[in-house]
């Protein structure tokens, strides 16, 4: 290409490296995106996953203790990896926290009758936020009795939520059974909500600690319900209950053990 076509036409050369400088940098960016959301689904998919679908994942954490993970699609962070917790004893079953859709909390029920062979005697919500709450219908349909703390539901009421009401509320303490064998939902204090309690097994150790707990290494999160002031001093409660907890769950996240306690504690200390 001659100088002096160059020089003619510099203008429209400029434009044209522009346009092309644009598209680029949108290029980048939607790579960028997608790659963040990969890394964010590959973070919550590992080899240990008994069943995966591209709704759920189920994990076996111990000899009675299952980890499910669903996904919800939010304004704020993306498509976020929730968890809950699942106790299987003599064919029986309670699960903590429906998945966050209707499609992950069909799979996972089937799951559980069908592979597991195991009947779901009750699901616990945690909270009145979705990622708790979203498949209480579906649970309903299989004639499951779902729980959650008497402020859940009125929360739930309050907020005129589109989800349904639990069957059952409790105030303090819920004592479940399955297979002859106990699983406790409890009531510590306010943190992530005002209305958050815990899930724990005693016989494997493992608590599920919903959205009150953190993995190792998360922020904050979402405080738009949150007493942070309260949050540090409820699971410190937690923590004298339960001294020997061997597995914990959180709302979002890796699992691990009570390092996830100490974690909650100096992330929200002020």
């Amino acid at each position: 290409m001659n100088t002096r076509f160059l020089l003619n036409n510099a203008p429209l050369i400029s434009l044209i490296l522009l346009l092309i400088s644009c598209t680029n940098s949108s290029r980048e960016q939607d790579q960028t995106a997608e790659t963040k959301a990969s890394l964010s689904l590959e973070s919550a998919v590992d080899d240990t996953a008994l069943f995966k679908t591209e709704n759920l994942l189920v994990r076996r954490l111990s000899e009675n203790v299952y980890e499910h993970t669903s996904f919800l699609d939010t304004k704020d962070f993306g498509r976020v990896p929730c968890n809950g917790m699942l106790v299987v004893n003599g064919g029986e079953a309670v699960v903590c926290d429906t998945p966050a859709n209707a499609e992950s909390t069909g799979e996972l029920i089937s799951y559980i009758t069908q592979e597991l062979n195991s009947e779901i005697k009750a699901v616990v919500a945690t909270h009145f936020h979705a990622d708790c709450v979203a498949g209480l219908e579906l649970f309903h349909a299989n004639n499951t009795a779902s729980y959650a703390h008497q402020e859940t539901s009125a929360l739930l009421k309050s907020k005129e939520s589109r989800f349904p009401q639990p069957t059952n509320t409790f105030e303090d303490v819920l004592t479940l059974n399955v297979g002859g064998k106990q699983v406790y939902a409890t009531y510590f204090g306010e943190g992530h909500t005002s209305d958050n309690v815990v899930g724990y097994f005693p016989e494997d150790k493992a608590l599920f600690g919903g959205c009150l707990i953190k993995e190792v290494g998360a922020q904050e999160g979402n405080l738009a319900d949150a007493n942070v002031e309260a949050w540090p001093g409820t699971v410190k409660k937690i923590k004298e209950k339960y001294p020997d907890l061997e597995i914990v769950i959180p709302g979002h996240g890796k699992s691990g053990d009570a390092a996830l306690l100490d974690y909650t504690i100096e992330l929200f200390e002020r």
